[in-house]
Protein backbone atom coordinates (compact mmCIF):
# COMPACT_ATOMS: atom_id res chain seq x y z
CA UNK A 1 0.00 0.00 0.00
CA UNK A 2 2.93 2.37 1.02
CA UNK A 3 4.50 1.28 -2.71
CA UNK A 4 1.29 2.51 -4.30
CA UNK A 5 0.64 5.61 -2.93
CA UNK A 6 4.46 6.44 -3.12
CA UNK A 7 3.95 5.88 -7.09
CA UNK A 8 0.62 7.79 -6.82
CA UNK A 9 2.20 11.06 -5.50
CA UNK A 10 5.21 10.71 -7.74
CA UNK A 11 3.09 10.55 -11.04
CA UNK A 12 0.86 13.23 -9.69
CA UNK A 13 3.82 15.22 -9.23
CA UNK A 14 5.33 14.67 -12.27
CA UNK A 15 2.26 15.32 -14.26
CA UNK A 16 1.33 19.00 -12.40
CA UNK A 17 5.27 19.98 -12.84
CA UNK A 18 5.03 19.32 -16.79
CA UNK A 19 1.79 21.29 -16.94
CA UNK A 20 3.81 24.05 -15.11
CA UNK A 21 6.57 23.90 -17.37
CA UNK A 22 4.67 23.93 -20.48
CA UNK A 23 2.79 27.11 -18.94
CA UNK A 24 5.65 29.18 -17.44
CA UNK A 25 7.25 28.97 -21.37
CA UNK A 26 3.84 29.64 -22.80
CA UNK A 27 3.65 32.89 -20.39
CA UNK A 28 7.22 33.78 -20.94
CA UNK A 29 6.23 33.75 -24.60
CA UNK A 30 3.96 36.11 -23.90
CA UNK A 31 5.95 38.33 -21.38
CA UNK A 32 8.37 38.86 -24.55
CA UNK A 33 5.82 39.83 -27.07
CA UNK A 34 3.80 41.72 -24.43
CA UNK A 35 7.39 43.68 -23.95
CA UNK A 36 8.34 43.81 -28.07
CA UNK A 37 5.25 45.89 -28.62
CA UNK A 38 5.35 47.68 -25.89
CA UNK A 39 8.46 49.12 -25.72
CA UNK A 40 10.78 47.99 -28.65
CA UNK A 41 7.79 49.44 -30.36
CA UNK A 42 6.55 45.81 -32.35
CA UNK A 43 3.57 45.50 -34.28
CA UNK A 44 0.96 43.07 -32.25
CA UNK A 45 1.19 40.31 -34.64
CA UNK A 46 4.45 39.70 -32.52
CA UNK A 47 2.43 37.96 -29.77
CA UNK A 48 1.86 34.76 -32.40
CA UNK A 49 5.43 33.72 -32.46
CA UNK A 50 6.34 34.98 -29.16
CA UNK A 51 3.27 32.57 -27.79
CA UNK A 52 3.93 30.09 -30.44
CA UNK A 53 8.17 29.93 -29.83
CA UNK A 54 6.73 29.41 -26.24
CA UNK A 55 4.51 26.59 -26.81
CA UNK A 56 7.13 24.66 -28.96
CA UNK A 57 9.93 25.35 -26.33
CA UNK A 58 7.71 24.28 -23.71
CA UNK A 59 6.43 21.45 -25.09
CA UNK A 60 9.61 20.02 -25.71
CA UNK A 61 10.84 20.68 -22.20
CA UNK A 62 7.71 18.95 -20.90
CA UNK A 63 8.55 15.75 -22.63
CA UNK A 64 12.24 16.09 -21.82
CA UNK A 65 11.27 16.38 -17.76
CA UNK A 66 8.50 13.13 -18.66
CA UNK A 67 11.20 11.28 -19.93
CA UNK A 68 13.58 11.58 -16.85
CA UNK A 69 10.90 11.90 -14.57
CA UNK A 70 9.78 8.51 -15.64
CA UNK A 71 13.41 6.72 -15.88
CA UNK A 72 13.83 7.88 -12.32
CA UNK A 73 10.42 6.46 -11.22
CA UNK A 74 11.18 3.39 -12.68
CA UNK A 75 14.66 3.46 -10.92
CA UNK A 76 13.26 4.15 -7.84
CA UNK A 77 10.44 1.18 -7.85
CA UNK A 78 13.52 -1.14 -9.06
CA UNK A 79 15.64 -0.06 -5.82
CA UNK A 80 12.31 -0.21 -3.57
CA UNK A 81 12.27 -3.83 -4.64
CA UNK A 82 15.66 -4.23 -4.02
CA UNK A 83 15.03 -2.91 -0.97
CA UNK A 84 12.14 -5.44 -0.23
CA UNK A 85 13.70 -7.78 -0.87
CA UNK A 86 16.99 -7.26 0.94
CA UNK A 87 15.03 -6.55 4.51
CA UNK A 88 13.19 -10.03 3.77
CA UNK A 89 16.31 -11.82 3.49
CA UNK A 90 17.85 -10.14 6.45
CA UNK A 91 14.13 -10.53 8.22
CA UNK A 92 13.87 -13.70 7.59
CA UNK A 93 17.17 -15.61 8.36
CA UNK A 94 16.76 -14.63 11.93
CA UNK A 95 13.18 -15.86 12.07
CA UNK A 96 14.24 -19.51 10.70
CA UNK A 97 17.10 -19.61 13.13
CA UNK A 98 14.37 -19.03 16.28
CA UNK A 99 12.52 -21.76 14.41
CA UNK A 100 15.11 -24.10 14.21
CA UNK A 101 16.50 -23.72 18.33
CA UNK A 102 13.06 -23.76 19.23
CA UNK A 103 12.27 -27.31 17.49
CA UNK A 104 15.76 -28.17 19.30
CA UNK A 105 14.66 -27.51 22.55
CA UNK A 106 11.48 -29.59 22.42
Amino acid sequence: MKKRTISTVHTVNIVFQSIFTLAMYIGLGLLIGWLASTYWGAERWIYVPCILGGVAIGFVSMVRFVLLASRNLEWLEKQHKRDERARRSTDGAPEASNDTKEMNNE
